[in-house]
């Protein structure tokens, strides 16, 4: 069956372009014009992944994506937006979007990003690791569960946050550039892109694994170099 792909974007021209070269990549499309028509399509289509604008008659992009995700709904969400404001791209990741493009946007790179994101929503979570599970400390990753424990008590991670976390401690001690976890878990393959989306999922995971996420001791920075797990914490 076609993976189908929902755009919910108010330029006609754009839709034109991304209908076209999402059904050459052999994906079925569903288009929408406004962020109600949008949500209302989401919801009862269920697509596999939704290319959504921020600037959207009725509903904004921002309005769409938290409706979807306050509902428990995980589809992968690209957003597209012709704004530079770095204030506006975080808060669309914070909101639980995976992922943003720039507009104007090469076809190419959105392909792939498309077909990077469907892909990974199809796999299993899973540890990053073995796939016998981790124990770092007071940290243990179950990966047949996709559940990330501190305490042994379950921490509530999006399926992002749960790869990051095994990503990383799958390679204790071991420094990865946000392009390396661009590449790893983000499954972006050879990414020269934006990587603030990096640093959101971060701080995200660090609210939810740290005890105090303004002096995080888990998951750790090596300023200029990236990010760790670090292991002497136990």
């Amino acid at each position: 069956m076609d993976k189908t792909v929902l755009v919910v974007e108010d330029e006609a021209n754009i839709v034109d372009i991304l209908t076209f070269n999402l059904q050459r990549e052999g994906y079925a499309v569903l288009s929408a014009y406004d962020g109600q028509a949008g949500l209302e399509l989401a919801q009862a289509r269920h697509p596999d992944l939704i290319l959504l604008d921020l600037m959207l008659p009725k509903l904004n992009g921002f309005e769409v994506c938290k409706t979807l995700r306050d509902a428990g709904d995980t589809v992968p969400i690209l957003m597209l937006t012709a704004r530079e404001e770095e204030a506006d791209k975080v808060k669309g990741l914070e909101l639980g979007a995976d992922d943003y493009i720039t507009k104007p946007f090469s076809v190419r790179e959105l392909m792939a990003r498309v077909g990077s994101n469907i892909r990974r929503s199809d796999m299993p979570p899973r540890s990053a690791g073995s796939g016998q599970g981790v124990t770092l400390g007071r940290i243990r990753l179950d990966s047949e569960t996709a559940t990330c424990y501190k305490d042994d008590a379950a921490l509530e991670l999006s399926q992002r946050e749960f790869e990051l976390i095994s990503f990383l401690c799958a390679n204790p001690d071991k420094v990865f550039s946000r392009e390396e976890l661009m590449e790893h878990v983000w499954n972006y393959e050879g990414y020269v892109g934006d990587v603030r989306g990096v640093d959101v999922a971060v701080r995200r995971l660090r609210e939810k694994l740290e005890d105090d996420p303004a002096n995080p001791k888990f998951v750790m920075t090596r300023r200029g170099l990236g990010y760790y797990f670090n292991s002497q914490h136990t």
